[in-house]
């Protein structure tokens, strides 16, 4: 009789071990970080279409759709931009592919180069830890509780003094901004 129980056994681990491989496999599909696409998703079919010189605005806008952004000093430059990122637990999220899409137009309208970059084109940017020291005294959490209260009253523009010069409301100068006076010299 035992014989027969330690075979039994022998049957439950390997049914056990095949359950487990096979849950341990099928996290890997599962638990896979699945790749999601940000910003202008645009095939080389769409911009080779575009030819420097022929090509305008108008085609650049039908075939790629609206730039993800301009030159900050140029609105004949126009930058395409997409990548698509991945999850990554406790940490910022992954580039799998990224791409930049530069179009370049004359004052006229029409195209004058076309620059394409890769992730391969950028450069690393690090971080800086230093602090940019900011003028005026420093107030610790308690000095800054205790400095602002008292000084939000919602009343105080409900309860004039009783005059009635038109300022404000009931009579009271309620400040810059409050159709009020604000500060003269």
């Amino acid at each position: 009789m035992m014989p027969q129980r330690s075979h039994s056994m022998m049957r439950l681990r390997k049914a056990g071990s095949l359950v487990a491989a096979l849950c341990v496999l099928s996290g890997c599909a599962v638990f896979r970080p699945s790749p999601i696409p940000r910003g202008s998703l645009i095939e080389p079919d769409d911009y080779n279409q575009l030819i420097p010189g022929t090509s305008t605005r108008a085609d650049a806008v039908d075939l790629l759709g609206s730039a993800t952004t301009k030159g900050a000093f140029d609105d004949n430059t126009w930058i395409y931009i997409s990548m698509t990122t991945y999850l990554r637990p406790i940490d910022f999220p992954g580039v799998k592919k990224q791409q930049v899409v530069v179009l370049k137009f004359d004052q006229a309208g029409k195209l004058d180069s076309l620059r394409t970059l890769s992730r391969k084109d950028s450069r690393r940017v690090a971080m800086i830890s230093q602090v940019t020291p900011t003028p005026g005294t420093r107030i610790n959490v308690l000095q800054q509780i205790l400095g602002n209260v008292g000084r939000y009253n919602p009343m105080q523009n409900l309860m004039g003094s009783g005059s009635t010069t038109g300022t404000g409301m009931m009579g009271q100068n309620s400040g810059p901004g409050h159709f009020g006076s604000g500060n003269t010299l």
